[in-house]
């Protein structure tokens, strides 16, 4: 199928499997994938590692607004990357998550990484998923979708994903850091996570991800009258 040179903004709910969703539209349909949300995980991590970010919740903005211009925050084929080092495993730890929603919530930070996902984009052909990429990143995006999905469905998806990976979460504080985060998210006064006025809604809590790339396929081409 032949898609035009676009935008497609994904914004939702965290764990609706957006990055996952993202990553597997940009390969069937030639895209370049951007993942917003590891980039302000990325942020997160850093203010933790350089004392900016307690376990209580508690952030020195100041000092973490001082030291972003000196971050190289930047993705590479195997993800993304403080300088030289791959951060990927750890910006998916609890803990990161924990901390997320507060430090993305911090207006200059948003400013920051907007800035930076709007280098990454020139010229298009761009598929990003996050929280406010089709309301505030790329609000002219040629294609909106927002991703949400039942909530225990949601949290069940991050629970297993940790277990994978060797973790040992509680489902149960799983659960409960996934409504936080999602009250934060929309809450929050900066670019809060509110689905966009013109977005497609893909609810996929009983959904495979092979069908919804056959829903996003088949919504591309009814959108831009693609035959075949």
């Amino acid at each position: 199928m032949n898609v035009p040179d676009i935008i497609i903004a994904v914004d939702g709910y965290s764990s609706t499997g957006k990055s996952t969703f993202a990553k597997l539209a940009a390969g069937r349909f030639g895209f370049l994938y951007l993942d917003s949300g590891a980039m302000y995980r990325g942020v997160t991590l850093h203010a933790m590692e350089s004392g900016f970010a307690g376990a209580s919740g508690s952030i020195d903005t100041a000092g973490l607004l001082a030291s972003l211009d000196g971050v190289d925050l930047h993705f590479e084929a195997d993800g993304l990357h403080i300088g030289k080092r791959l951060i990927e495993p750890l910006i998916r730890s609890l803990e990161v998550s924990s901390l997320v929603s507060p430090v993305a919530a911090i207006p200059e930070v948003r400013a920051w990484v907007d800035k930076r996902l709007h280098l990454f984009s020139e010229g298009g052909r761009v598929i990003m998923d996050g929280r406010d990429i089709g309301t505030t990143v790329f609000p002219n995006a040629e294609l909106k979708i927002f991703m949400t999905a039942d909530p225990m469905v949601r949290a069940r998806r991050r629970f297993d994903e940790m277990v994978a990976k060797g973790e040992s979460p509680s489902i149960d504080d799983v659960y409960k850091n996934l409504l936080e985060r999602d009250r934060i998210d929309s809450t929050r006064e900066t670019s809060p996570l509110t689905q966009a006025p013109d977005a497609f809604v893909l609810d996929n809590t009983d959904m495979t991800l092979h069908e919804e790339i056959v829903w996003l396929q088949g919504l591309i081409q009814g959108r831009f009258s693609i035959l075949g």
